[in-house]
């Protein structure tokens, strides 16, 4: 492991890109086909592949018990290396000496024997699990004779690398070590749920026979928006399949003879908060992996997205409530059957094979969403006419999917198009902002902004998306310039309930924001909260004191609730 904390060092050293991948494909070309699946699961921050579904189940004061117990350290050295660093594996790491005599197995250190012993201690089960895991987590320790051996392998236990490495550096190095096409790499990733496993693969050349790694949510494909209008360029070439644009949650299902598992779009699984949909899909037959919207229904009508938010956030579900917010999922895509993955398939081909899949569902919570066929060039009255009937049918649009159209994981292109129309747009001033991430990470782009409440401002939203590199370019140094002095600042957060990493900026700047959906709720101090806000254009000729009230957003809310009838 002394080798792995000493990359681990030098990728967190460089903050550039190429560079970290430089490093970590130097050092995983060293490694056997053991060590290297170990340790490329260990640098995404998680000991075990994300298809295993196996913890550690070992917390913070776990690893500060078996530090102190194998290597007598206090509390005061303790806490002063926690102050210094605010890490526990770089407070804990500096502190290690030879271990105590305990009795304990000692062996050298590697990314697979520190595996072993992973698959030990989550393997520990009855009344005595939590000793056991403690002993072995003390024994992990003991085996430790590095300050930067202990410091990393405090950190794989306490899943806090932070070292500046994201999954797709890792994939990216992976492609450079063994010389492999990185979308090759990375489809094989999406797919297995297992680096490791991808990497032994990709040594070997074998990546196209890569299994679905069941019960690992793959990224979710995406659709670009296409403006309403008497005109589809976007159309013009090539057969399409237009579906409702769905008013619900994107949910992936993943289904084997095991288990039933639910992510949603976030890629947390919600399986707990919708287990009549599980239910269904577990009366299947086989291994499959499906994507599609789940949606409130009631009496056959169509409820609005904010039904569905109560289900979510809840970890049990009562019949009552079931009863009450009935939902069903509308499946429209199937990304893999036993172990043939369909990413490639062309969308035709993957429809046939869903309606085979499903074809035994005897369940209102299960249902294949219905499509028509677009040819090239149909004309816009026509893709209007069918977009005023999902609407009629209490749906946000519509998507047009290309019939030879793979299925690519967390890219938005032009095999799908969504077609929808906001609810409304509102003029806000902006009075705080964040640093974006990414290659926006060295820009203001987040913007939390406000509407007028009398003499004060009420903030409804953030907003990440909608301008111009050059305008959140222009924006960030006014932004820089224009930040609150700290006595203001301090009095604001408290007045617009913030929280303090935002920085807060003089009310000068208005924007114009759409949205699809306004609701209610605690988040903000307005009381309201909008559903997916975007920047359409900044307001130059705007002042703040120019910008919609919150009197204007409770009408919009309230003639929102008229028109769906509630």
């Amino acid at each position: 492991m002394i080798a792995f904390a000493r990359t681990c060092v030098a990728i967190a050293q460089t903050p550039k890109k190429l560079e970290k991948i430089a490093l970590l494909a130097g050092y995983l070309r060293t490694l056997d086909d053991a060590d290297l699946a170990a340790a490329t699961r260990f640098f995404t921050g998680d000991p075990f592949a994300a298809a295993d579904g196996r913890t550690l189940a070992v917390g913070d004061r776990s690893v500060v018990a078996a530090a102190k117990r194998v290597w007598g350290i206090g509390d005061d050295e303790l806490r002063a290396g926690y102050r210094a660093s605010g890490d526990l594996g770089a407070a804990l790491g500096p502190l290690v000496r030879s271990a105590l005599d305990l009795g304990l197995f000692r062996e050298t250190l590697t990314p697979a024997t520190l595996k072993a012993r992973f698959d030990t201690i989550a393997a520990a089960t009855g009344p005595a699990a939590q000793r056991r895991r403690q002993h072995l987590l003390e024994g992990i320790l003991g085996a430790c004779t590095d300050p930067l051996e202990a410091t990393y392998t405090i950190k794989i236990v306490t899943g806090d690398l932070r070292i500046g490495l994201k999954a797709g550096l890792v994939i990216d190095a992976l492609a450079e070590a063994f010389a492999r096409d990185p979308t090759l790499v990375r489809r094989a990733a999406a797919l297995a749920g297992d680096l490791g496993a991808v990497a032994v693969a990709a040594r070997a050349g074998t990546l196209e026979a890569i299994a679905p790694g069941y019960h690992a949510p793959i990224a979710f494909m995406l659709a670009t928006p296409i403006p309403y209008g008497e005109d589809y360029p976007d159309l013009a070439a090539a057969t399409w399949l237009a579906e409702d644009k769905y008013d619900g949650i994107r949910l992936q299902a993943h289904v084997t003879p095991e288990r039933v598992s639910l992510f949603s779009r976030t890629l947390s699984d919600v399986s707990a908060a919708f287990p009549e949909v599980a239910d269904a899909l577990r009366a299947l037959p086989g291994a499959f992996a499906l994507d599609g919207e789940l949606i409130a229904e009631r009496d056959g009508a169509v409820l609005p997205f904010r039904f569905l938010q109560t289900r979510l956030q809840r970890k049990t579900v009562d019949p009552a409530l079931a009863q009450e917010i009935p939902v069903r999922y509308v499946v429209f895509d199937l990304l893999a059957r036993e172990d043939r993955s369909l990413l490639d398939a062309p969308l035709v081909e993957r429809r046939g094979i869903l309606a085979e899949v499903l074809a035994g569902a005897a369940s209102a919570h299960v249902s294949v969403a219905p499509w028509q066929t677009i040819a090239s060039g149909a004309d816009a009255a026509t893709i209007n006419a069918r977009f005023a009937a999902a609407r009629e049918r209490g749906h946000e649009g519509l998507v047009f999917k290309r019939s030879d159209a793979p299925y690519a994981p967390g890219r938005r292109g032009k095999w799908w198009l969504k077609l929808k129309r906001e609810l409304a747009t509102i003029d806000a001033v902006v009075v705080a902002v964040e640093r974006g991430h990414g290659r926006r990470a060295k820009v203001l782009s987040d913007y939390t902004f406000a509407v007028r409440d009398g003499d004060e401002l009420a903030v409804i939203g953030k907003a990440y998306s909608g301008l111009t590199d050059a305008e959140i370019a222009e924006l960030t140094g006014w932004f820089e310039a224009h930040r609150l002095a700290p006595d203001a600042a301090a009095a604001a957060y408290a007045r617009l309930e913030l929280k303090r990493r935002e920085m807060l900026v003089e009310p000068t700047i208005v924007i114009e924001v759409a949205f699809d959906i306004i609701q209610e709720s605690a988040l903000h101090a307005s009381g309201f909260s909008l559903r997916f806000p975007r920047i359409v254009r900044l307001r130059p000729d705007k002042r703040a004191a120019d910008a919609d009230t919150l009197e204007r957003v409770r009408a919009i809310h309230a003639e929102m609730l008229e028109r769906e009838g509630l």
